[in-house]
């Protein structure tokens, strides 16, 4: 038997788009949450680094979209760039007085850090390094003080319910699996906010819930989708034997912080007149090749002594609980799957190209990354754009046609350990052909063994499906940009090229 549950509003994920949307859109009516394991499961509660905004002595929301512009490589929308950096300042001032406790200097500012390729101190922080921890604990505060919105945990969304009348294609829904139980939650308007995917990757900072699920059921349903071969790799994770690994933060190198091979020279300075600041696929990719040349690379902050144990408090906990003494000693590195700056594509109301169907967050292309994120700026995004998808999910008509009822059940899987093998075989596959230097003979034998894994995947392996969709959009979109730009560098076409300018490959 199918339970069936009606709300005006659904969200799916729980990261700082989909609780701030929800949080908002409750004013407006009924808000369902569905999240995969808890409130807390995202990658906004891993976030480090801090929320860019023009917010200081100096520094104009103009600066902070040229900035954005030229980490963007000439990919970015600038109308969605001018509305994050207009409406971002606001968002943040909002989420303060909603409870988060920032850091602030004596005489009560915001005390603004500086990341890479930002030309002004404007990274507001929590509690030195735990952001995005503080933000996820405002909004879930908001999200469950809120009689208006109801969360399911444990919830799969395994496809969008889609119905046709006169107007056209309209989403209507979910089918989802609550504790098991196969569930139609039927809504006038459901807002994808399923984050990221690095969890395609072998090496990756995102939390293991990442695995491109939003980016794999809006494809399915036919949603639109662009710039999926556009993956940023964040240079500096801790170099453990981890899944996920932990992030240490680009505030650590804007802080002074040096990179250091395994000869004990530093390397950046040769490679970039921003030296360790310089955008951050530069980076990663400067310490790839020192790890194919020398082998590992590490972070040396022991210039900062003790202070580091007070301005990056998390990151300290991390590196000592896995026995390195950041104070006295190079923290190891490598580069890592961080962050997508593709997906599904969306107007500047976060309206997908299916009617009711919205998308908000990581998940989403809004045009405001093009093909280079610029560091802070993804929880400035989730900010900005699920205000602006709740303000339009008002104006949603109630007359939605009910789909047909049908039976179906959930899929049973039948064994989870084959599945997490092809899993597993999956993110090594992406991370040997598809990931930091990519060739048009590695992309090739990739996206063929790809859909050799395919073959081994189980009907009740929802997630891992997801997860070969998805990459299997990343690599194909790889092999087809024959230029490198921003996140996406192929060494056989190691230039960026006039013609692929201003281009965007969609699905």
């Amino acid at each position: 038997m199918t339970d069936r549950i009606r709300t005006r509003f659904l969200v799916i994920g729980s990261g700082v788009a989909g609780l701030h949307t929800a949080w908002r859109a409750s004013a407006h009516g009924p808000v369902t949450v569905l999240t995969k394991r808890t409130l807390f499961d995202s990658a906004t509660a891993y976030a480090q680094g801090g929320i860019a905004a023009a917010l200081g002595a100096g520094d104009s929301p103009d600066l902070h979209r040229e900035d954005t512009l030229a980490a963007g490589a000439a990919l970015c929308d600038s109308e969605a760039v001018q509305v994050l950096v207009e409406e971002g300042p606001a968002r943040v001032r909002e989420l303060q007085a909603a409870g988060a406790r920032f850091d602030l200097d004596p005489s009560g500012d915001f005390k603004l850090g500086k990341e890479a390729a930002h030309s002004r101190h404007r990274i507001v922080h929590a509690n030195g390094d735990q952001t995005g921890a503080e933000v996820a604990r405002t909004l879930v505060a908001k999200v469950r003080e809120s009689p208006n919105i109801d969360v399911q945990e444990t919830a799969r969304v395994l496809d969008l319910l889609l119905v046709q009348d006169e107007s056209g294609l309209q989403c209507a829904g979910v089918r989802a699996s609550i504790a098991g139980r196969p569930v139609e939650i039927v809504a006038d308007a459901t807002v994808l906010a399923t984050g990221g995917c690095g969890q395609i990757f072998r090496y990756t900072t995102n939390p293991q819930v990442a695995t491109g699920d939003g980016f794999a059921i809006a494809h399915r349903a036919g949603a639109r989708l662009a710039d999926m071969e556009f993956v940023q790799f964040h240079p500096t994770a801790l170099d453990t034997p981890e899944n996920p690994l932990a992030l240490i933060s680009e505030a650590v190198r804007g802080e002074g912080a040096v990179l250091l091979n395994a000869k004990g020279q530093r390397f950046m300075t040769k490679r970039h007149r921003l030296a360790e600041l310089a955008p951050r696929d530069v980076v990663a990719r400067e310490i790839f090749r020192e790890q194919q040349a020398h082998g590992r690379v590490f972070l040396d902050a022991t210039k900062m002594g003790a202070s580091f144990l007070t301005r990056f408090p998390g990151i300290s906990q991390l590196c000592r609980a896995r026995g390195i003494d950041p104070t006295h000693e190079p923290i190891p590195v490598t580069p890592a799957a961080h962050y997508m700056m593709g997906g599904v594509v969306t107007d500047l109301a976060g309206r997908s190209s299916i009617s009711r169907l919205y998308a908000v967050g990581e998940v989403a292309r809004t045009g405001v990354h093009g093909a280079n994120r610029l560091a802070s700026n993804s929880l400035l995004e989730g900010l900005v754009f699920a205000e602006r998808v709740a303000r339009d999910l008002q104006q949603t008509p109630e007359d939605l046609p009910a789909p047909d009822v049908s039976a179906w059940s959930v899929p049973a899987l039948d064994d989870r350990g084959a599945a997490q093998v092809v899993a597993d075989e999956i993110r090594q596959v992406m991370w040997d052909y598809a990931s930091i230097a990519r060739t048009a003979p590695g992309l090739r034998r990739c996206v063929a063994l790809l859909q050799h894994l395919g073959e081994r995947i189980a009907p009740g392996a929802t997630e891992e499906r997801n997860l070969l969709t998805t990459a299997q959009l990343v690599a194909e979109a790889a092999l087809m940009r024959k230029e490198s730009r921003g996140g996406h560098f192929r060494s056989d076409f190691p230039k960026t090229r006039r013609k692929w300018q201003g281009r965007h490959i969609t699905w």
